[in-house]
């Protein structure tokens, strides 16, 4: 077993055929192939082996598809590292995974280049950019060029680890959940046979980060031989050009993409009609904007839940669903994230592990091939996700009505989702607490329509402090991702504390949610 092989399959099959698209370039099943190949053969020599760890931190590019590829071929563990994490964090990550090699563009050299002064385990550093490369830096182009390009095959077993992917804790600390091989073959499984129906003429267009959940429409696609198209950032006039140039077929948005295309003024005189799916997911979306990107998109739209310890999506609110609820007297359903789908066992269950039906409330639990095999070295995380009897507990609860569909209500947990992003309000506090102008702090999560939720801090200050919204929001800059800064400042002259004197949450966000039937946006 081993995913790389499929690589192989399709530049026999499909040799000439575009397997990625970015800016002017054009990549073939045959180009990537051969220059997996040649970067798994320079990893190995440089003394990398079966279950080394190896991170990428970059915007979207087209090497962070062939180190994929690579490292499946290799035997080796992808850490993909979002681009926008702050130089704190970016080490934090670093430092819990301990790969043996980090790639890395030129935007972010200077960040790894200072955390690698305090990693030992991480001895080599290897620049994507076209400009050679600083001293005690590889270059890219050079491993490939130096390198055979024939294929290279590791037999792995379905429970090693294939991938750590990143996600923040309970606690605001970093975990990576370990994906492994037969993880990601039931998501190729469940993309391709349920979600996707990729065919050979369809282009997948991308531009979300494909270090996060957009990223694991990459493989299904290509097992396919269909095109990628990669876009290095979201801007809603190219997004919506590219539809219309590449004639792209299937789109991936977070809610918040779908908000700025919408009121995006070209998307008027764009041609769309080559679309057959728009899948949407990551975060909520209000039913009242599902109907508005179903009038200005067609019938397209269908919605995913899952996360990265599910290895993507798991639930499915599909476009027949969409088209029932729109047209066939079900307009609830848009306030539903669907129903199980593929392989995954789905069920809502209350605290004694039974599930719930009608009005009760229980939490979102799955099990099957795509649960992850636990936190690397988390073991109490790990436990406290998974249990004794290998349900994993979301932290989301929900409702199920008579025909299975699922409609989330709240988070057991306290992070929130802005954009698609998860936002630990832990985190947040720990570094506005670090101002001395600041006696308490909550952070929540606040509807927003373009963002879902949008992360807000409401402050109590020092007496005599003078300190004004737009200062705490610049302090957070460098020591927080953007996503994670706080996007308003309340100031309050009091937080409500519970019976045991600890703040509660629950009540500071209750005035910015009250009238809202579900607390999540």
């Amino acid at each position: 077993m081993n995913l790389g092989m499929y690589t192989a399959r399709n530049a026999r099959f499909w040799g000439a055929r575009a397997a990625l698209l970015f800016r002017d370039r054009e990549i073939s099943f045959l180009d990537l192939e051969r220059r997996s190949n040649r970067l798994a053969h320079a990893l190995r020599a440089l003394g990398l082996r079966r279950g080394d760890r190896v991170a990428i931190v970059s915007p979207n590019r087209p090497e962070i598809v062939e180190l994929e590829c690579a490292l499946y071929k290799a035997g080796l563990v992808k850490v993909a590292l979002n681009a926008r994490l702050a130089p704190g964090e970016l080490v934090d990550a670093l430092r819990l995974a301990q790969p043996a090699a980090c790639l890395a563009g030129e935007e972010h050299r200077s960040m790894v280049t200072q955390a690698a002064a305090s990693l030992p385990a991480l001895r080599y550093l290897i620049g994507l950019s076209p400009n050679a490369a600083p001293e005690d830096w590889l270059d890219y182009e050079t491993l490939l060029s130096e390198a055979p390009d024939h294929h290279v095959h590791e037999e792995m077993r379905p429970d090693d680890v294939a991938v750590l992917h990143f996600t923040s804790g309970s606690t605001g600390k970093v975990k990576a959940a370990m994906q492994t091989v037969g993880n990601r073959m039931a998501s190729l499984r469940k993309v391709v046979m349920g979600r996707m129906h990729a065919q050979k003429d369809d282009v997948l267009l991308l531009c979300g980060p494909i270090t996060h959940a957009s990223g694991m429409f990459i493989q299904p696609t290509l097992y396919q031989g269909s095109t990628v198209l990669l876009m290095e950032r979201f801007q809603p006039a190219e997004v919506l050009e590219a539809i219309e140039r590449h004639r792209v077929t299937i789109c991936f948005f977070v809610p918040a993409m779908i908000n700025a295309l919408l009121a995006e003024p070209t998307i008027r005189t764009r041609d769309l009609s080559s679309l057959r799916l728009l899948s949407y997911g990551a975060s909520p979306i209000s039913p009242g904007r599902i109907r508005e990107a179903w009038a200005a998109f067609g019938p397209v739209l269908s919605q995913g839940y899952g996360a990265g310890e599910t290895t993507g999506g798991v639930i499915n609110l599909s476009i027949e669903d969409h088209l029932r609820a729109i047209e066939g007297g079900r307009p609830e359903l848009l306030s539903s994230c669907g129903r199980p789908s593929c392989e995954s066992e789905v069920e809502v269950l209350d605290a004694q592990g039974v599930p719930v039906r009608g009005d009760e409330i229980g939490e979102i639990c799955v099990r099957g091939p795509d649960v992850f095999a636990g936190f690397w070295q988390a073991p109490e995380a790990t436990r406290e996700a998974l249990g004794d009897d290998g349900w994993l507990r979301t932290g989301d609860l929900a409702k199920v009505d008579a025909e299975g569909y699922i409609f989330i209500v709240d988070r057991r947990k306290e992070m929130l989702v802005t954009g698609g992003f998860n936002v630990y309000p832990s985190e947040v506090e720990s570094v506005l607490a670090q101002h001395e102008g600041i006696y308490e702090v909550c952070v929540i999560g606040v509807p927003d329509e373009r963002w879902g939720e949008a992360v807000k801090a409401v402050v109590v200050l020092r007496e005599g402090a003078q300190v004004r919204p737009e200062d705490l929001m610049d302090y957070c800059r460098g020591r927080l991702a953007d996503f994670k800064r706080p996007r308003s400042v309340d100031f309050v002259g009091h937080l409500p504390k519970n019976a045991n004197g600890k703040l509660s949450r629950k009540d500071v966000r209750e005035p910015y949610w009250r009238g809202r039937e579900r607390q999540v946006n």
